[in-house]
């Protein structure tokens, strides 16, 4: 599913009312727990938190006019997706999610290299999304990003 809006609330506006209530608490968490520099916007066509080029001037390199990005969330088809860019550059933060979430969720882990799939909207482990958005700085993000970009 794809939505056209310019705003993270004409993203919202659009979703299908049962979804409204879980994102809107969603975003929240993050905004909530993401430490300062983060900007919130739309990239992607989803509602994006990303270090703006007044931080990091030379942008995500796949395309340079385009701010870092960091996590992203968007209503798909069949799930809520948290895409955390965090988890797929590094290694300890995957393995601490992997390892934290059983201790919050009875369902299995859905979850690709960076998405994080939740099917059921009354099961969406609020209290560790927000641990795992506060785990990185924009500083820590930039210097792991450019780690990984170097190899």
């Amino acid at each position: 599913m794809t939505y056209e809006a310019t705003t993270p609330e004409e993203y919202i506006a659009q979703l299908p009312d049962d979804r409204k209530i879980p994102f809107e608490k969603l975003r929240t968490v993050i905004k909530k727990n993401l430490p300062k520099g983060f900007e919130e916007g739309i990239n992607y066509k989803m509602i994006g938190y990303y270090v703006p080029h007044s931080k990091y001037p030379d942008g995500y390199h796949c395309d340079s006019k385009l701010p870092l990005p960091f996590i992203n969330i968007a209503s798909q088809k069949n799930s809520v997706n948290l895409y955390h860019m965090g988890i797929y550059a590094d290694i300890e933060l995957l393995d601490w999610f992997v390892s934290e979430y059983p201790k919050h969720s009875k369902r299995k882990l859905d979850m690709g290299k960076s998405c994080i799939r939740f099917k059921k909207m009354d099961e969406i482990p609020f209290d560790l999304i927000g641990d795992l958005v506060s785990k990185l700085t924009v500083d820590e993000w930039i210097n792991i990003y450019k780690s990984v970009l170097k190899k």
